[in-house]
């Protein structure tokens, strides 16, 4: 068939004009009849690709022969067909999708197949695929039937196999593969699915994954000298789940749920079912390396545990002997990283990473022997998933799941980018929100204290807005002005200068606490915030009651010691070079101190202070998950009585700025993990210059 297009008949074929068709074979294309003939493209064959020389080929020559070229002569069209007509079906009804899981020839793989037919006719998978890909309205089969490609069903099935493909670098003629990571993604062929057919075993993974079919009553062993409270044997369950069928997976309880105990007893029911396999491995902060040892020897007496604190460099045997001799071996990421190939040289059951945003840097050499360490199951343990954004979702996964998020730069351009972008709104991004959602959430556990503390004392949170003595605001004035200036230069290539733009933010952030961490001590010059610190104190050990003080400088927390020491008020101190943490810690627990000043990074995890009932943040931060970490050393189970945060902001400052990024990065932080929705990404340049502003 013929029909190219030609203006000058766009309306419709004049009367009595004849088209000329030569009849086509299945796979063959339409000719032009000569340069002669007068042109047609109007009719119910609309929609049809047309190629330059005014002809279509595949699925269009069925369009055209069967429901083009009967109408032409009530229009007047004479027409002319060279050769024996070609009869064709137009299949009409709307596709039927079967979905299958097969146990694959790859260990702990999954066949996926996926079988269509329309109108009772399988529609061959390949050239489906094909057709989808280039976009193509219609598909013809080998037996001349044809249908279209319009149904929502085909667009919904082509985005969930790009995704899988993306995710196996799966190839159209070899079979469609999953792995229990990837149970999210299968759920969504599911849903698509008009009927399944799967593997017992993949049913049974994929649903308790899914939380189709929770794991069940799972026994605590008897060895574990704890009474877990509900969530806590839940997560115990899920984690033994996941470790049974050799998936990994993040714990993301909420600060203060009991994460640890919930892992030494996942660690002692393992030990007690295949006591020959190797040890675990838990990798933790320096300071709180010495704290598994210790629940552990209160929980889990039973469970043989070596903690290593010293590098290989003089005793390269030291970590092997250790794992010979233990069920549970702690290190530091420290020495993880210096010790990189004393671990894994070494088979592990499992790897714990406590507080796993030290791996947040898919950079770093602590993330890469993390990749690299021989344990067939992986967990990720903190209660900040999220730190400063997406990056820190991969990376996490990148270590437990790998291939979840796919590639690294695959996952920037389909997440990271478009959600970065202003330009994504309404409807597309809450459909990228979702898709990312549902592909983590198998392999995530969160529980936030609000949901399972009921009895959990409220929290009372505000906001103590300190005004700048006159001489200390012309001193902040004139810097503002001064570093302004500089940085707004140099922000356009914020990779390059990103070192020299922080200097200048840090800058200010100390001048808003005191002048004298910028200009030196002057006695024309004090501290608002100082002076309100030690009123406040005053006022809280007079009634008996205790605090600690957060600050990221450690240059402000020796102030406020030395005003401290001037009043008389007692307090205890760590920041990060303190030695003999443990001591520090318990004296202030057992004794009557009203104070405990502590290093935001310092503070922000291994501490459990409900002797304390306030709070106060000296300065914000734009990271509020770091922030929160510490804020709940004291609001977590245990604490009986309400707890007040205070935070210190000065008034019209850098300190202002960072608290509205911070509440920003806050509500998007518990969108995606406690409400279902994306977190934010790093401070940006416009981040830099809202602050600035």
């Amino acid at each position: 068939p013929t029909a190219p297009a030609d203006p000058a008949s766009a309306d419709g074929p004049a009367a009595g004009a004849t088209l000329s068709a030569s009849a086509a074979d299945g796979g063959g294309r339409a000719a032009p009849p000569g340069p002669g003939a007068d042109h047609v493209v109007t009719g119910p064959g609309g929609g049809l690709t047309w190629f330059e020389d005014g002809t279509v080929e595949g699925a269009d020559v069925a369009v055209f022969a069967n429901e083009l070229l009967p109408e032409l002569p009530a229009h007047g069209v004479r027409t002319v067909v060279q050769g024996e007509r070609v009869d064709y079906e137009r299949l009409t009804g709307r596709p039927h999708i079967r979905v299958t899981t097969m146990p694959s020839d790859k260990h702990d793989w999954f066949d996926l197949g996926i079988f269509v037919s329309v109108n009772g006719k399988q529609v061959p998978f390949t050239p489906l695929l094909r057709a989808l890909a280039k976009r193509d309205r219609r598909m013809k089969l080998i037996d001349n039937s044809y249908l279209s490609l319009s149904d929502p069903a085909f667009d919904r099935l082509k985005e969930l196999i790009d995704e899988a493909r993306d995710l196996d670098e799966w190839e159209p003629d070899q079979p469609m593969t999953v792995t229990p990571l990837q149970a999210g993604l299968w759920s969504e062929f599911d849903q698509l699915a008009d009927e399944t057919s799967h593997d017992e075993r993949w049913q049974a993974i994929a649903s308790g994954l899914l939380g189709a079919t929770p794991p069940g009553s799972v026994p605590v062993p008897t060895s574990v000298h704890a009474e877990l409270r509900p969530y806590q044997h839940a997560g115990y369950a899920w984690l033994s789940f996941l470790l049974s069928h050799g998936v990994g997976g993040v714990l993301a309880d909420d600060m203060g749920l009991g994460k640890t105990l919930q892992v030494l007893a996942t660690i002692a029911a393992a030990r007690e079912s295949s006591p020959d396999e190797p040890p675990f491995l838990v990798v933790a902060p320096t300071s709180v390396v010495g704290n598994w040892a210790t629940e552990a020897a209160r929980f889990t007496p039973s469970l043989r545990v070596s903690t290593i604190g010293s590098t290989t460099l003089k005793d390269p045997g030291l970590v092997a002997r250790a794992a010979a001799s233990s069920d549970v071996v702690v290190t530091s990421y420290a020495l993880l990283r210096l010790d990189a190939t004393a671990y894994t040289d070494l088979p592990w059951a499992a790897l714990v990473l406590d507080e796993a945003q030290f791996v947040k840097n898919p950079q770093s050499q602590t993330h890469r022997v993390a990749v690299d360490l021989r344990a067939p199951v992986k967990f990720a343990i903190t209660g900040t998933p999220l730190e400063n954004g997406l990056t820190d979702l991969w990376a996490l996964f990148h270590i437990v799941a790998p291939g979840l998020l796919s590639s690294w730069s695959r996952f920037g351009d389909d997440y990271v980018k478009p959600l970065g972008s202003p330009d994504l709104r309404g409807v597309a991004r809450q459909e990228l929100t979702a898709r990312l959602r549902r592909r983590i959430r198998p392999l995530m556990l969160r529980r936030t204290k609000e949901s399972v503390a009921a009895d959990l004392p409220p929290k009372q949170e505000q906001v103590v807005r300190v005004t700048l003595d006159p001489a200390h605001r012309t001193l902040y004035e004139t810097t503002l002005n001064r570093e302004r200036l500089k940085v707004l230069d140099l922000i356009d290539d914020l990779a390059k200068n990103r070192m020299i733009v922080f200097r200048s933010l840090t800058l200010l952030r100390m001048l808003a606490l005191s002048p004298a961490l910028v200009d030196g001590p002057r006695d024309d010059l004090s501290s608002a915030k100082l002076d309100l610190l030690l009123d406040e104190l005053e006022q809280l050990a007079a009634e008996g009651r205790r605090a600690l003080v957060f600050s990221q400088f450690t240059s402000f927390l020796r102030m406020v010691a030395a005003a401290l020491d001037d009043r008389g008020i007692g307090y205890e101190y760590l920041d990060g070079s303190t030695r003999r943490r443990p001591e520090v810690i318990d004296r202030f627990r057992n004794g009557t101190a009203p104070a405990f000043l502590i290093s935001l990074k310092a503070g922000g995890f291994g501490l459990t202070l409900t002797e304390a009932d306030t709070v106060f943040v000296l300065d914000p931060w734009w990271n509020p998950a770091a922030e929160n970490q510490a804020v709940d050393r004291t609001h977590r189970i245990g604490q009986t009585r309400s707890v007040n945060v205070q935070r210190f902001i000065a008034e019209d400052t850098i300190e202002e700025k960072v608290l509205a990024l911070a509440a920003k990065k806050a509500e998007l932080f518990a969108t995606m993990i406690d409400d279902d929705a994306l977190f934010a990404e790093d401070l940006t340049a416009d981040d830099i210059r809202s602050l600035l502003g």
